[in-house]
């Protein structure tokens, strides 16, 4: 395991949940709640699932995630939406997982062309999510298990993983399940399955659900970003990037989505942790040091049990450093993907 520091990490933030009385009480809100942040979520229109033709090399390189259109395909009796960049790279595909309650639109625009500079990326709606079709999943087996069949129905016979938060959930289970599939992965703002803390990642998604409706906030600014000048900062500039897409975007979370992926979260919570001396592929940790959703130690505790993995933990920041330092961030991912494959089992 190579460790990659950017500063000595703080010592590990405590969770901030609610107490008992304010926890059941949210837990008999949920549906309430769930409404609250499919409402204030920045989705405003449905995705065009009819695509264009592709075009030449020159042409495919000035599409960027502001403007590449939305597509469909057609997988196990699903049709999953998802937009593709940089193909004329070749190469092996990286495929986008993404977080709790998230479309494609959730995905932050730099990360995504500043991958796409050098790499052919693709991201996708599971099913049930955004516009892709079908009843939502809500185990995180399931949805690994769909997001094989996504990647098995664009062709692709070995691809990287990026998995954000439950993404990086999901892409553990696709590396157990499916090990010849995967060449490389991108593990960010998660944790292993039985992990701390990770059960009660519904409390705090909904307790600063909450909070942000009360004081017209995004929920992100405070699930993804600290509380510090330079966090709330961060937090804003990635929201505004978040519109910077105006057209064709994606549909919103459905609550029964949303509650689904939360059943999800909880049951990977209190699974019984998973062999990943097993995962010989390199990996490459990354989080904020104070990290509340998923909360940091967890990405300590991947990169000590995966056997080829680097760790990277950014200061002053949360479940969403990989955007608040995304100017690092992209660099370090892109150089991580460059480098050769190594035989896997």
């Amino acid at each position: 395991m190579t460790l990659i520091m950017h500063t000595t990490p703080s010592p590990a933030s405590q969770r901030i949940a609610p107490g008992a009385g304010v926890a059941t009480t949210l837990r008999h809100l949920l549906k309430g709640a769930a409404l609250l942040f499919a409402l204030s979520a920045p989705f405003v229109s449905t995705a065009a699932l009819a695509g264009t033709a592709e075009g030449s090399a020159t042409a495919q390189a000035q599409v960027t995630w502001k403007n590449v259109p939305t597509r469909s395909v057609s997988a196990g009796g699903i049709d999953f939406a998802y937009r593709e960049l940089g193909q004329h790279h070749g190469g092996t595909p990286v495929v986008l997982l993404h977080h709790l309650a998230a479309v494609l639109d959730n995905w932050d625009p730099r990360v995504v062309d500043g991958l796409a500079a050098k790499r052919h990326v693709i991201a996708f709606d599971n099913r049930g999510i955004g516009a892709s079709s079908g009843a939502p999943s809500d185990s995180i087996e399931q949805m690994a298990a769909d997001a094989i069949s996504f990647i098995r129905a664009k062709g692709y016979t070995q691809v990287d993983l990026f998995g954000f938060s439950m993404g990086g959930m999901i892409a553990q289970e696709i590396v157990l399940k499916e090990p010849r599939l995967i060449r490389r992965m991108i593990l960010a703002g998660t944790g292993p399955a039985g992990g701390e803390g990770i059960g009660a990642v519904a409390g705090i998604a909904n307790y600063d659900l909450i909070r942000a409706s009360l004081t017209g906030q995004d929920p992100k600014q405070f699930l993804f970003f600290t509380r510090t000048a330079g966090g709330i900062s961060a937090g804003r500039d990635f929201l505004a990037r978040l519109n910077e897409r105006a057209d064709d975007r994606d549909k919103q979370i459905t609550v029964a989505a949303y509650i689904a992926q939360l059943q999800a979260l909880s049951a990977w919570g209190r699974k019984t942790p998973a062999d990943l001396s097993v995962v010989r592929q390199p990996v490459l940790v990354a989080n904020g040091d104070q990290d509340r959703m998923v909360p940091t130690p967890n990405s300590r505790d991947l990169a000590r049990r995966l056997p080829n993995a680097a760790l990277v933990i950014y200061p002053d920041a949360g479940h969403g450093g990989i955007f608040q330092f995304h100017a690092d961030f992209v660099p370090l991912a892109l150089e991580f993907l460059a480098r050769e494959a190594i035989p896997t089992p």
